[in-house]
C-alpha cells in the first residue's frame, strides 16, 4: 500500500471485495484528496452509524414487541435489520482509521471488523433476495405456497443465509490482517494467491449486486402489473414499497460497485495510468463508497414514509425512549384502510404485519 493510507478509503485496510487495484497507484501528490477524507469520511460515517443504528435498533425493537404477529416477511425484514446494524457497527473504527491514519485496534478486531462487516453486507443482500422471492411465489402461486410458508420455513431461510453470508465473508475474515506499511499500521485484505483477489471482485460485483438486481427486476416485473390492477389503497403502498427497495438498491450500490470495477481495469493496464484518473478514481471512490454505506440506514426510512403501522408502533417506542421528543400522535395515523383489506388479500401475505 503506497501512502496514500494516510487517508484512505475503507478499500485501502479492509475487505472481502477490495480487489487491491489501488495498490497500483502511480505515485502521485494527493495532498488535497487526502484532506478531503480526512473531513468527509469520519462526518458521514459517524451520521450513518447514528441513524443506522437507530433506525435499524428500532425495526428490531418493534419486531421484537410484536413477535406474536410476526409471519415469514417478518422475519426477513427483522434479520434484514440485524444485519445492517451488524454493517454499521464497524463504521466507528474505520471512521477512527480516515482520522488517525492507522489501524490502531489490533489484528483480532482487525479480523472481527472485517467479518462484520462482509457478513452484515451480504446477509443483507441476501435477505432481501429472499423477500423478493417469497414476494414473488405469493403473490405469483399464493394457492400453491401458502401451507409452506410457516415460522420453521422463516427459520431455516434465516439460518442458511446468515451461514451463507459466512461462508462468503470466509476468505476476507481469514486474510484480512494487520500489515506494516509505510505510513504505520494497517487493517487490509492481504493475499499472495491472486486468486482469492479474483475472488473478491466476483463476491462483490456478481454475488453483491448483478445477481440480487436481476433476481428483483425480474420477479418484481412480474408483481407490479398484477398489484396495480388490484385497485386498494394497500396494494398501491405495496407497489411504492417495492419500487423504493429497488431503485434505492441499484442507485446506492452500482456506483460504486462501477467505481471499484474502473480500478480493477486500471490495475490490469485496461484505463491509462496518470495522475489526473488515480485523482478521479480515488474520489469517486470516497464518495460513491459513503453513499452505498447509506443504504444499510435506508429501509427504516422507507418504512416509516410508506408504512403507516410501523409509525403507529414505533412512535411510543420513541417517545418512551426519548421523553420530551415532539412526535406525531398515533391517533393523526389512520389504519381505517387496513381494516377494510380483504383477508384473502394475496398481497397481504407477502406485507409484514407490522409495516403496512
Amino acid at each position: 500500500m503506497s501512502d496514500e493510507g494516510e487517508n484512505a478509503t475503507l478499500q485501502d485496510y479492509y475487505l472481502s471485495y477490495y480487489d487491491g487495484s489501488f495498490n497500483e497507484f502511480t505515485p502521485c501528490d494527493n495532498i488535497d484528496l487526502k484532506n478531503f477524507g480526512k473531513v468527509f469520511l469520519p462526518t458521514l460515517y459517524s451520521l450513518v452509524f447514528i441513524l443506522g443504528f437507530i433506525g435499524n435498533g428500532l425495526v428490531v425493537c418493534v419486531l421484537v414487541k410484536h413477535r406474536n404477529q410476526t409471519n415469514l416477511t417478518d422475519i426477513c425484514l427483522f434479520n434484514l435489520a440485524l444485519s445492517d446494524l451488524l454493517f454499521v457497527l464497524t463504521l466507528p473504527f474505520y471512521s477512527h482509521y480516515s482520522v488517525v491514519g492507522q489501524w490502531t485496534f489490533g489484528d483480532f478486531m482487525c479480523h472481527f471488523a472485517s467479518g462484520f462487516h462482509n457478513t452484515g453486507f451480504f446477509s443483507s443482500i441476501f435477505f432481501m433476495v429472499v423477500m423478493t422471492l417469497d414476494r414473488y411465489v405469493v403473490i405469483m402461486h399464493a394457492h400453491k405456497v401458502a401451507r409452506y410458508r410457516t415460522l420453521r420455513l422463516g427459520v431455516a431461510l434465516t439460518v442458511f443465509v446468515w451461514m451463507l453470508s459466512l461462508c462468503v465473508s470466509l476468505p476476507a475474515i481469514i486474510f484480512t490482517k494487520v500489515t506494516n506499511e509505510s505510513h504505520g499500521l494497517a487493517c487490509r485484505f492481504f493475499s499472495e494467491n491472486d486468486a482469492w483477489r479474483l475472488y473478491n471482485n466476483f463476491a462483490m460485483h456478481v454475488l453483491g449486486l448483478v445477481i440480487p438486481l436481476l433476481v428483483m427486476i425480474v420477479c418484481y416485473s412480474r408483481i407490479i402489473p398484477l398489484l396495480v390492477k388490484m385497485r386498494t389503497e394497500k396494494k398501491h403502498r405495496v407497489v411504492k414499497l417495492i419500487i423504493l427497495i429497488v431503485i434505492s438498491f441499484f442507485l446506492f450500490w452500482a456506483p460504486y460497485n462501477i467505481t471499484l470495477f474502473l480500478g480493477f481495469l486500471k490495475s490490469k493496464g485496461f484505463l491509462s495510468s496518470n495522475c489526473s484518473v488515480e485523482a478521479n478514481l480515488r474520489l469517486s471512490t470516497t464518495v460513491t463508497e459513503t453513499l452505498a454505506y447509506t443504504h444499510c440506514c435506508l429501509n427504516p426510512i422507507i418504512y416509516a414514509f410508506v408504512g403507516q403501522k410501523f409509525m403507529k408502533r414505533a412512535l411510543p417506542l420513541l417517545k418512551k425512549c426519548v421523553p420530551g421528543i415532539l412526535l406525531p400522535s398515533t391517533r393523526d395515523l389512520s389504519d381505517s384502510t387496513y381494516r377494510k383489506s380483504s383477508v384473502m388479500s394475496r398481497s397481504s401475505d407477502v406485507t409484514s404485519n407490522f409495516i403496512m
